[in-house]
């Protein structure tokens, strides 16, 4: 076989391939498209629920940093003092000297909605209550805009 020969027949193959025809293309699409939308339907709600659980975390966290305050200090940080109390020693306090050097947190986390969680003295429910506005930074609302509160658990 010569060169001439492998020439020839690789163009004779070639012109027989036809490719993709425009229906096969748009079937392709479609499904592309269908497939897209069953994953983002089934993602969108675990990402609203992430948030959520991720809030109720945060509160906990906050609650347990609330613990120590009131176990050194013999009481929680009034709703005036706010979660701040938990960063730097409040004015006022009556012993100041009690209170952990370097605060009992860190840093103030963001409700995954980018809001400040909240505090109150006393709670709905207990000695007080750690809570975000939910997605809308409103009090109330249903769904992804519900409050969620330290005493809902």
């Amino acid at each position: 076989m010569t060169v001439a020969d492998i020439l020839k027949a690789a163009r004779t193959r070639r012109e027989s391939e036809n490719g993709f025809s425009l229906i096969e293309l748009l079937v392709v699409i479609v499904i592309i498209g269908l497939l897209a939308t069953i994953v983002a339907i089934n993602v969108i709600p675990a990402g609203n629920k992430a948030r959520v659980e991720k809030a109720k975390a945060d509160i906990s966290t906050l609650e347990n940093a609330l613990e120590q305050y009131r176990l050194d200090n013999l009481t929680y940080p009034g709703t005036s003092d706010g979660l701040q109390a938990l960063l730097a020693a409040p004015p006022g306090l009556a012993q100041p000297e009690r209170y952990r050097q370097g605060g009992y947190i860190k840093k103030l986390p963001e409700d995954p909605w980018g809001h400040p969680y909240l505090f109150q003295v006393p709670g709905r429910k207990g000695a007080f209550d750690v809570y975000s506005l939910g997605a809308d930074g409103q009090t109330g609302g249903e769904g992804d805009n519900a409050d969620i509160y330290s005493s809902d658990g």
